[in-house]
């Protein structure tokens, strides 16, 4: 990796000058400094590279629709929403970046500090979509920055993206100035954007803010028809890339849990953005950690592999989806007992998801047919009543059975409890349904066989209008199935 050397990063101490002297010289940089001449040489001979032939993003109708039911909740209050800044990962390289869901909910964009903002209008809003422009060629922006166009690639023109989102579209870096000389009620999606939080401290509340993300979460519980086919992708791409582990199974018992990691990333950054979150690749007793993402733990023939991991879709939409297989192929008589009852706990999660029906529905189904397997084996007192009631099979069950599905793995968060984990299912909510058993290594109130084994099933599943949809239902669930499906994958090679 090279980096800009006549660019030093602006500084607490530099950022005052940056403005008189844009081009700094880098404190170990090769070059002593760029001449007169050099900079007036890359100033021309460029060819124009605007693209005029483009067409509106997928999901523009719909952007367009989210923000219009944004409008009517907020009337006469000014809206800002920004997708937030690089961050560093060390010294002078940054992660990755994602846009904040929100931003990238309303617009369909997904570049870093680019803010949405409605200003009200009449009886509604005026949407204006503030971006960095195209780098400057006439400072040396353009060669000399760390985020110039030569070192990171080009971006598109304001006018591009008026046409790409549907929205006007301004230049971000006036925004701050024009926001500070705002009057009127304004509300902020914060932690995103420090410097856009710092021109509204005077003008915003905690509480007004928090209303506008939770309502910005609520509006996600119910997807529409575009999230719904990304959401399938996500799953589509997802089998295919637990298809790609069980067929190097034997790559990884060489090697580690990383193997596991290593192939499902493949996939995930061929057919799509990116893994949904660190995927869970937890081989033996790791699969009694619940978010194991360490991955670097010896892979065993005759253990098993719980594999927790989800592709996101070039739109952010995520998969997650778990697996509990055996390594050999092969489920032991204990291994298969415990699985068999997450099945059958899974089974009634399942048919609990109904329009209509209470959220915590699937969850309770599910735990009672845990509970009274824990107490069927004699491993918890009963009746499984008083075991429910008191949260007793809790050492083994450990977290609840799902949880909304989207742009988050963990989607629409800042919902209010009474909309979400307290309300009613509606047709077009998509949830996952993942019950689980985990007897950990040192669980001395568990028979020694147990110990050690950790079990979880994990389905995506759409509510709709008569029941529900299992996305992920192409993956074998049942033990026999699983079996079956293992061997008819083990020695073929990737697609």
């Amino acid at each position: 990796m090279t980096v800009a050397d006549e660019l030093e990063p602006a500084t607490p101490e530099n950022e005052a000058t940056e403005a008189e002297e844009p081009i700094k010289q880098r404190k170990n940089g090769l070059y002593p400094g760029v001449s007169d001449e050099l900079a007036e040489n890359m100033k021309s001979g460029w060819a124009d590279t605007e693209l005029h032939d483009l067409r509106p993003i997928a999901q523009a109708a719909e952007t367009a629709a989210r923000r219009a039911a944004l409008s009517a909740r907020f009337p006469g209050d000014r809206l800002v929403i920004p997708s937030g800044n690089l961050k560093t990962r060390s010294n002078d390289t940054e992660y990755p970046f994602r846009a904040s869901v929100e931003y990238a909910y309303l617009t369909g964009n997904q570049t870093e500090d680019g803010v949405l903002v409605l200003e009200p209008k009449g009886e509604g809003h005026e949407a204006t979509l503030y971006l960095l422009p195209r780098s400057d060629r006439e400072n040396g922006d353009f060669w000399l920055s760390g985020q110039g166009e030569l070192w990171v690639g080009r971006r598109h023109s304001l006018t591009e993206s008026e046409k790409l989102y549907g929205i006007p579209v301004s230049d971000v870096r006036e925004l701050a100035d024009s926001l500070r000389e705002a009057t009127g009620p304004v509300r902020v999606v914060r932690g995103h954007d420090a410097g856009i939080e710092a021109a509204l401290t005077d003008k915003v509340t905690a509480e007004r803010d928090e209303e506008l993300r939770a309502f910005l979460s609520e509006a996600r519980l119910v997807k529409d028809e575009f999230e719904i086919g990304e959401l399938q992708k996500a799953v589509d791409s997802t089998v295919r890339g637990f298809e790609d582990v069980v067929r190097v199974l034997d790559k990884a018992e060489a090697t580690s849990e990383r193997y596991i990691e290593g192939t499902f990333f493949l996939r995930a950054r061929v057919e799509g953005n990116d893994v949904g979150y660190g995927s869970i690749c937890a081989a033996g007793p790791h699969a009694t950690t619940l978010h194991w993402v360490r991955n670097d733990g010896a892979v065993r023939s005759g253990d098993l592999l719980l594999l927790d991991a989800g592709v996101e879709t070039h739109t952010y939409y995520t998969a997650d989806v778990t697996r509990t297989l055996p390594i050999n192929g092969r489920f032991s008589e204990i291994q298969r007992k415990i699985y068999d009852a997450v099945y059958d706990a899974q089974e009634a999660g399942i048919a609990a998801v109904q329009p209509g029906g209470k959220y915590r529905d699937f969850h309770d189904a599910a735990q009672r047919v845990l509970t009274e397997r824990l107490v069927e084996w004699g491993i918890v007192e009963g009746p499984v009543e008083r075991v429910l009631e008191l949260g007793l099979q809790r050492r083994w069950t450990l977290h609840g059975t799902g949880h909304m599905l989207g742009m988050d793995v963990h989607d629409c968060a800042a919902a209010r409890v009474e909309t979400y984990v307290d309300g009613t299912l509606e047709p077009g909510m998509v949830l996952t349904v993942e019950p689980g058993l985990y007897f950990q290594a040192d669980d001395l109130t568990v028979p020694e066989e147990y110990r050690g084994i950790g079990v979880r099933i994990e389905d995506d599943i759409l509510v709709t209008e008569n029941g529900n949809r299992n996305l992920s239902a192409a993956l074998p669930r049942r033990s026999d199935e699983v079996e079956l499906w293992m061997a008819s994958l083990k020695g073929a090679g990737q697609s």
